[in-house]
């Protein structure tokens, strides 16, 4: 039986359990399905989602903006530059101010602490929409990808190669890790996702029964892998670090010769957006393996369900 997620924080996939996660899955699949089938789904009239960018963004806020508009509800830019926290306004006082006005808020910033702070003050749903630290939104779509290419969890391995101190690390940790899904995390030393995180995760997956590893070697990594997983190697708020990046991380290229060691059926995924010739060469990004752009049109159809769910 489905539970009530109505007024229910997105943080963090660590915060849901896995027949929640299952919900929110299952309810984008229903509005994909629905809205091909040329049928629309608005469960949000006359609702409004304030969405705060303190991080510049295509992906985020174009899925979000369609997407409540799809919802029946109206989508708030609110850029960090023109809020008062800007002007130093906290967040405590801003969460309770937006409460009053809005009916859910999405933020896209860099600190996790303040989606946590802007959570802990509201009265309405927040919802994360990146910060350094985790981007839940973008692993919800990518396990929704998943089983539409792989039909299943149990059994996969996805291995991301690169940067393991890394957002979509952290967050694939939980996704894998609340579905039953084995992650295995291929980084140079010093570039290793938090040890926090992974001891998180790694309580979630002695219940599923799913597999995390951490390793320096990336051709082990994604030895066998039936996903295989790449970010840029340069975030926002690190671009001074790039040239030290590309030389520490270039044997963790996705390229031919590392997808000699892939399962004979993997897929490619990466969060876009992609720098060609660094993370990931044009020859696999551009591959029938890769399943980009479909990650990035299921961001539309998660963040519906996200939002439909909890608002």
């Amino acid at each position: 039986m489905a539970v009530t997620l109505k007024g229910r924080d997105f943080v963090s996939l660590r915060d849901f359990s896995p027949e929640e996660i299952e919900q929110f899955l299952q309810t984008a699949t229903a509005m994909k399905l629905r809205q091909k089938a040329g049928m629309m789904d608005r469960p949000l009239e006359g609702k409004t989602l304030g969405m705060i960018f303190t991080k510049p963004s295509t992906r985020t806020r174009i899925s979000f903006e369609v997407g409540i508009w799809q919802l029946g509800g109206v989508g708030l830019f609110l850029s960090g530059e023109e809020l008062q926290l800007r002007r130093g306004e906290t967040i405590e006082d801003t969460a309770k101010n937006l409460s009053r006005y809005l009916d859910g808020i999405m933020i896209r910033t860099f600190d996790q602490k303040d989606v946590d702070d802007l959570a802990a003050n509201s009265t309405i749903p927040v919802i994360n929409g990146l910060t350094d630290l985790l981007h839940p939104c973008q692993a919800a779509s990518d396990l929704l990808t998943i089983r539409e290419k792989k039909g299943q969890f149990s059994d996969l391995k996805l291995a991301f190669v690169g940067d393991g101190d890394n957002n979509m690390v952290h967050s694939l940790l939980f996704a894998g890790s609340k579905v039953g899904m084995d992650v295995s995390v291929g980084a140079p030393s010093g570039y290793e996702p938090q040890e926090s995180i992974v001891e998180m995760a790694a309580e979630e997956a002695a219940v599923t029964g799913s597999r995390l590893q951490v390793t320096n070697d990336p051709v082990e990594a994604v030895r066998g892998a039936d996903i295989v997983y790449a970010d840029v190697w340069a975030s926002m708020g690190v671009e001074d670090e790039r040239q030290e990046r590309l030389r520490v991380l270039q044997s963790y290229q996705v390229n031919a010769q590392l997808w000699e060691h892939v399962h004979s059926e993997a897929i490619f995924m990466h969060c876009l957006p992609a720098h060609r010739g660094e993370e990931v060469t044009d020859e696999i990004l551009d591959s029938p393996a890769s399943v980009v752009f479909d990650q990035a049109k299921n961001r539309l159809h998660m963040q519906k369900a996200i939002m439909a769910l909890t608002m």
